[in-house]
């Protein structure tokens, strides 16, 4: 879930890794009730300070994704189905808009990108 998270990238890290529950909620990969990593084993396992997945975590809190539990930890609200499509569909878009910005990166004409997309559709969709 966090594999993706990369100080040399302009999106703060706090930003990223609130982004990566987002997405695992929107998936389902965690469900409600679900515990997240605790602050100090994420920002070990990240090499992050703790401080910044607190401040993760907080967001996510105040978007009502997650609850933290004084001692006991951070877990997964129960959300609703639409709210969890709309966080799979953010998911994407970021992921959709990375890509471009790389073809933009590497001079893509916007007809080319199209065939390109187009083809993969074609590849994966059948």
């Amino acid at each position: 879930m966090f594999d993706r998270i990369d100080a040399r990238l302009p999106t703060p890290l706090y930003t990223q890794i609130a982004q990566a529950v987002r997405a695992a909620i929107g998936a389902g990969d965690l469900r409600p009730g679900d515990g997240l990593p605790s602050v100090r084993a994420l920002a070990a396992q990240l090499r992050v300070n703790p401080a910044t997945v607190v401040q993760a975590y907080r967001e996510l809190e105040s978007d009502m994704l997650i609850e933290m539990r004084q001692g006991a930890g951070s877990f997964v609200r129960d959300v609703p189905p639409d709210r969890r499509e709309g966080e799979r569909h953010a998911a994407f878009r970021r992921l959709v808009g990375q890509a471009l910005d790389e073809a933009v990166r590497m001079s893509l004409p916007p007809h080319t990108v199209r065939q390109l997309v187009s083809a993969e559709l074609d590849r994966v969709f059948g």
